[in-house]
């Protein structure tokens, strides 16, 4: 079981750096939208020869990257929604095994599955060479659409992650300083 939660641990360190990437699109977001805003309202020239719609589809490119960088650290974190009504009525252990079940049956199939249908999608696009609907915009659209593929990988890798935390309490090994952070909410 040490050598699991040793994985785990790997694991999460390779989401909170993506995440900390992530975080880093963010900030140029916010640099992108104050570009635009005084580009466009005080008629400033627009940075790097680009104009009006490049820098607003780089926007929702940095928010795309931004979003799916930091989703597999969110939830390794228990950032995402729970509906803890009746969960919290229950024995750690079992709540342990819901944690389980929902991994094993949820999240793992959603991951390959949406790993799946965005690689044919993204590939589709490469092989297509896609570019802007609007013909003064950016090109290679191939790169954000592959984000999304990689968002299902990196959840992918929090749900093996996180199956291994609390296969690790379920069994009854798992350190309690990580208590929190595979079971979220109150304990």
């Amino acid at each position: 079981m040490r050598s699991l939660l040793g994985i785990s641990a790997a694991i999460d360190k390779v989401l909170a750096f993506m995440a900390q990437i992530g975080a880093w699109c963010g900030f140029l977001l916010m640099i992108a939208v104050c570009v635009d805003v005084v580009t466009r309202y005080f008629g400033v020239p627009k940075p790097f020869g680009w104009n009006s719609t490049q820098l607003q589809e780089s926007e929702y490119w940095l928010h795309t990257f931004l979003f799916t960088l930091v989703i597999g650290y969110a939830y390794s974190r228990q950032a995402h929604v729970r509906i803890d009504l009746f969960r919290d009525r229950l024995r750690t252990r079992t709540k342990y095994l819901v944690e389980l079940l929902g991994i094993a049956l949820f999240l793992f199939t959603y991951s390959i599955l949406g790993t799946w249908f965005c690689f044919e999608y993204a590939l589709s696009s490469y092989i297509e060479q896609e570019v802007s609907k609007s013909t003064i915009g950016l090109s290679n659209i191939w790169i954000v659409k592959s984000s999304l593929v990689f968002m299902f990988v990196l959840m992918g890798l929090a749900a093996v992650s996180q199956f291994f935390k609390a296969l690790a309490g379920y069994l009854g090994v798992l350190p309690d300083n990580m208590i929190a952070e595979t079971l979220g909410g109150d304990l």
